[in-house]
């Protein structure tokens, strides 16, 4: 997969579409993972703005074709494995003409709000790619032992082949915490494309796996900002990347437990 020199990858990280108000019917619950969650009317108006800022060729998979200098694929991904990636949100990804990423955590496969085997099977079967989001969804992944890594990429991997019957090559990293530690354990076990939660459309490699960044989405934030990040907007995603690097710095002078803390009383 080398030959990524100069090439510009967008990717949209998405979580769960739930219907009106309800917050706890997909994936994980409480405020904390409900602060990532889009109402559907609120998703289909995303779309809606990306589809008028790029063109629709440019929505693409991370499979396809990413050597191609001449345009900047936009990937569209969703963490977790919540119920929600069945229906709506391939639903309304294929009106479009579209497929997506769908990482799931696979400790929680078959449990109410999550996807099932069955529609894991059939996700894949419609084009779109599935990957693992770890195992258990550690709350900082980065700061797992590396026999803990290796299990959650691992045990992860071998659930999703077993259902698939093929190889899972794609993974994404729960929470966003990020280290090349996280990388070289997740290549150890085949994942060849990893996405973290840094919002940059630069492409990395640790070691032999292809690290991509993400522009986070976040409940309430207006259609305008994700059809930006896809668009390649500075304004919308030197922002982002200026909000991230202030919360790294400040996770390094406090401390990411104290952190998670002032930022769990915040939210609603």
């Amino acid at each position: 997969m080398r030959g990524f020199g100069g090439v510009k990858v967008r990717a949209l990280m998405y979580h769960d579409v739930i219907e009106e108000g309800l917050w706890d019917s997909s994936g994980f619950s409480g405020a904390r993972a409900g602060a990532y969650k889009l109402e559907r009317q609120e998703f289909e108006r995303h779309l809606a703005a990306i589809r008028t800022a790029v063109s629709v060729e440019r929505i693409g998979l991370v499979t396809q074709g990413l050597e191609d200098s001449r345009k900047t694929p936009v990937l569209l991904t969703f963490d977790d494995g919540g119920a929600s990636a069945y229906e709506p949100v391939a639903d309304l990804l294929e009106s479009h003409g579209w497929r997506g990423h769908f990482f799931v955590t696979t400790g929680w496969i078959g449990t109410p709000g999550f996807l099932d085997g069955v529609r894991i099977r059939e996700l894949h079967a419609r084009g779109h790619v599935i990957g693992s989001h770890s195992c258990s969804h550690p709350a900082k992944m980065a700061g797992c032992p590396r026999s803990q890594l290796n299990r959650e990429w691992g045990d992860s991997i071998h659930a999703l082949e077993d259902i698939l019957g093929e190889a899972v090559t794609v993974a994404s990293v729960p929470g966003g915490h990020y280290s090349r530690r996280v990388a070289e354990s997740a290549a150890e076990v085949g994942i060849q494309v990893l996405f973290n939660s840094e919002p940059t459309a630069t492409v990395r490699w640790a070691g032999p796996c292809l690290v991509l960044g993400r522009y986070v989405v976040r409940r309430g934030m207006a259609p305008e900002t994700s059809a930006g990040f896809a668009s390649g907007s500075m304004v919308v995603c030197v922002r982002q990347a200026a909000s991230w690097k202030l919360k790294k710095a400040t996770k390094a002078v406090v401390g990411s437990t104290a952190y998670s803390k002032v930022r769990d009383r915040l939210l609603p």
